[in-house]
């Protein structure tokens, strides 16, 4: 038998000592025994048993050889939204709140705008987005199945309400869409990154697309403006040394309003741009 506090202790020197480490040595704790991190503070003194305790250290060491906490525990936060996650999809990250934000800050919240969003996922934004407005008409796609699986559980356990379709970003789409919005995959395919820490685990589809990243977005935009409704937003996440890039395409695309917006980093993380309004007709 051994006790939690004792457990703790073996969890955070594990993986590495640090106050992250002593974080994340709690989550996985507390996921193990269905409780809460509070729980465990209120009973260090309390005894699990050699079954727990070994399965307790089965997890720190995957965590230990760099497979993330949100596929250990299955779950990921986002938008104060508990998401399930998996190896089907990407792990939600804190910058995406923000392109959330602008959207639901920019756009009018009472008319039944219709909303799409590619590339879905674990349906993070597209259920932030119900969440937070009933009267919109959001459409989730994803060309991966099992994404879709994710997402349409975590849309039933939420009750939130939107439709999911799979398909290749916008094709076999009728539109017209009032937003288009994307977390693409954006990074480069060479990229060393994408062999080091946690992105060995993600699906490297969501994450890779092509030599320069860009890839994704010029299929997205070139769809997109077959699919507007007029006046339609496009609002891209991207990686922070691709703002210019971005802004160039959506501005070659004829796209108007293009800006870019700066996540709490200071670094350069999502382009939007709006579509043309009809031009009137000269009498």
């Amino acid at each position: 038998m051994t006790r939690i506090g004792e457990l703790l202790k073996q969890g955070r020197t594990r993986l590495g000592g640090s106050e992250a480490a002593a974080s994340e040595a709690e989550i996985l704790l507390a996921h193990l025994l269905q409780k809460n991190r509070a729980w465990l503070y209120a009973w260090p003194e309390r005894e699990l048993t050699e079954t727990e305790a070994e399965r307790y250290r089965a997890l720190l060491e995957r965590r230990a050889q760099g497979e993330p906490v949100a596929y250990l525990t299955g779950q990921r936060e986002f938008w104060s939204l508990p998401l399930e996650v998996d190896h089907n999809t990407l792990i939600p990250r804190p910058e995406t709140e923000e392109l959330v934000a602008f959207v639901l800050e920019a756009l009018p919240s009472r008319q039944p705008l219709r909303v799409v969003d590619l590339g879905t996922g674990s349906g993070a934004i597209a259920l932030a987005l119900a969440s937070e407005r009933p009267a919109w008409q959001i459409l989730a796609c994803d060309r991966d199945a099992g994404a879709l699986r994710v997402a349409r559980r975590n849309a039933s356990r939420l009750e939130l309400s939107l439709s999911l379709v799979q398909s290749d970003w916008l094709e076999g789409l009728a539109g017209p869409f009032d937003l288009i919005i994307a977390n693409p995959p954006y990074v480069a395919a060479g990229d060393p990154h994408l062999d080091q820490g946690d992105l060995r685990y993600e699906p490297r589809h969501a994450l890779a697309s092509g030599p320069e990243g860009l890839d994704a977005m010029h299929r997205i935009v070139a769809q997109a403006m077959q699919r507007f409704a007029p006046g339609g937003w496009l609002v891209l996440e991207h990686g922070y040394d691709q703002g210019e890039q971005v802004r160039r395409l959506l501005t070659a695309a004829g796209l108007e309003a293009v800006e870019t917006r700066k996540d709490l980093a200071g670094n350069e993380r999502f382009s939007h741009a709006r579509a043309p309004l009809p031009r009137p007709h000269k009498g």
